[in-house]
C-alpha cells in the first residue's frame, strides 16, 4: 500500500486523515459484529446482510464526497451509512425496529437513510437502487451542480434489466453517475463464474456496450479505491460523464445471516486465505504500523472505543420504544404529514 499511498490523490493526506480512515473501518467492523450478536439473540426481525470484509470500499468512497456528491446502495448498507457519518445509535435502533432508528423503525436492516448526508439508502430489491441513482445524477446535472451520484450494487445485480436501462440513460444523457459493483464473488450462494457471463476483463467491461469508461479496482487497498473512484468523480464533475467501476472484495459471512450454507458453496480454505492475507482492515493496519503512522497501543485504543460505542448502541436500541400503531400512516405521503403545505388535489386515504 505504500506505493499506492503516494498516488496524487493520496499523497496529500494528513496523518490524522489516515488514522480517521482506520477508525471508520474499525467502527464498521465492530458494529457489524455486535449486530450479529443482537440478531442471534432474536432481537432483529427479517434479514441481516453484514459488510464484514468490505469496509475499505465504503470508507474510501465516502472520503471523496463533496457537497453535491450522493450515495445510494443495496441491502448491504450498514457500512456505507456509518462511513457517511450516521451514528451507531440510530443504526442499531433501526435494526431492532425502534422509533429512534434512522427510519423510525419502519425500514430495518436494509433501509438506512440520511438525506442530510446525501445518503439515499439502503434498498431491498436487487438492482432497484440503480435507476434511482441515475435519477440522483440527473438531478445534479439539472441543477447545474458540480457533483455525482455513486450507485452501489453487488455482482448479482449486474444481470438485472433495470441496471442496463440505467446504464443506457446515463450514457445517453451524459449523467454524472458512478456505478460501483462491489464484487464479493458470490450472488447469494452462487459463484460469479456460474451466474454471470463475462469477458476476461470482468463485469465492468460491459460498460463498453454503452460507450462508458470503466475500471477494475483492488478492494483490499483503501488507497487503490480512492485512486480509481477519484478518477470517476473527476470525470463526473468536469465532464458530466458516467463510469462503471468493479471493486473486487470478499465477504466473510453468508449472503445474509440466514444463509445456512455459507460454508458449503465455498471452502474453509478460501475464507481463511482472504481473512489472513487480504482482509482490507488488516492490510491497512499493517501499512499504518509499517509507516509508523500509528502504534499498536493507539490501535488497541481505537478498537476498544469502537467496541464500547457498539455496546452503547445495542443498549440504546434495547431501551428505545417501538413505533406507535398510530404512526403507521406517517411518512407515507409527504402532503399528509405536512397538510399546511399541500398543493395537490384529491383525497389521501389509508385503509383500516
Amino acid at each position: 500500500m505504500a506505493k499506492e499511498a503516494k498516488l496524487p490523490i493520496n499523497k496529500g493526506l494528513s496523518k490524522e486523515e489516515q488514522i480517521g480512515f482506520y477508525r471508520d473501518m474499525v467502527r464498521i467492523r465492530r458494529f457489524e459484529e455486535r449486530s450479529l450478536r443482537v440478531y442471534q439473540q432474536g432481537k432483529i426481525g427479517g434479514f441481516l446482510h453484514l459488510y464484514i470484509g468490505q469496509e475499505s470500499i465504503a470508507v474510501a468512497c465516502a472520503s471523496l464526497m463533496g457537497d453535491h456528491d450522493h450515495m445510494i446502495t443495496a441491502y448491504r448498507n450498514h457500512g456505507h451509512a456509518l462511513a457517511v457519518g450516521m451514528n451507531m445509535n440510530e443504526c442499531m435502533a433501526e435494526l431492532l425496529g425502534k422509533a429512534t432508528g434512522c427510519s423510525k423503525g419502519k425500514g430495518g436492516s436494509m433501509h438506512f437513510f440520511a438525506p442530510d448526508k446525501n445518503y439515499w439508502g439502503g434498498h431491498g430489491i436487487v438492482g432497484g437502487q440503480i435507476p434511482l441513482g441515475v435519477g440522483l445524477a440527473y438531478g445534479v446535472k439539472y441543477k447545474g451542480q458540480t457533483g455525482s451520484a455513486m450507485a452501489f450494487m453487488g455482482d448479482g445485480a449486474i444481470n438485472q434489466g433495470a441496471v442496463h436501462e440505467a446504464y443506457n440513460l446515463a450514457a445517453l444523457w451524459d449523467l454524472p453517475a458512478i456505478f460501483i459493483i462491489e464484487n464479493n464473488g458470490y450472488s447469494m450462494g452462487t459463484s460469479q463464474e456460474r451466474s454471470s457471463s463475462h469477458p476476461a476483463e470482468g463485469l465492468a467491461a460491459r460498460a463498453e456496450g454503452y460507450g462508458m469508461a470503466w475500471e477494475n479496482i483492488n478492494g483490499e487497498s483503501l488507497f487503490a479505491i480512492r485512486d480509481g473512484v477519484g478518477r470517476a468523480i473527476k470525470r463526473a464533475h468536469e465532464e458530466s460523464k458516467p463510469t462503471v467501476l468493479e471493486i473486487h472484495t470478499y465477504r466473510y459471512q453468508g449472503h445474509s445471516v440466514a444463509d445456512a450454507n455459507a460454508k458449503k458453496y465455498r471452502t474453509k480454505e478460501e475464507i481463511d486465505d482472504y481473512r489472513k492475507n487480504h482482509d482490507p482492515l488488516n492490510v491497512y493496519r499493517l501499512y499504518l504500523l509499517d509507516q509508523k503512522i500509528m502504534s499498536e497501543d493507539e490501535m488497541k485504543e481505537i478498537d476498544s472505543e469502537a467496541k464500547q460505542e457498539a455496546e452503547v448502541a445495542a443498549q440504546f436500541a434495547d431501551e428505545s420504544e417501538f413505533p406507535t400503531a398510530e404512526s403507521i400512516t406517517e411518512d407515507v405521503y409527504w402532503e399528509a404529514d405536512n397538510p399546511d403545505q399541500r398543493t395537490s388535489e384529491g383525497r389521501l386515504f389509508f385503509n383500516d
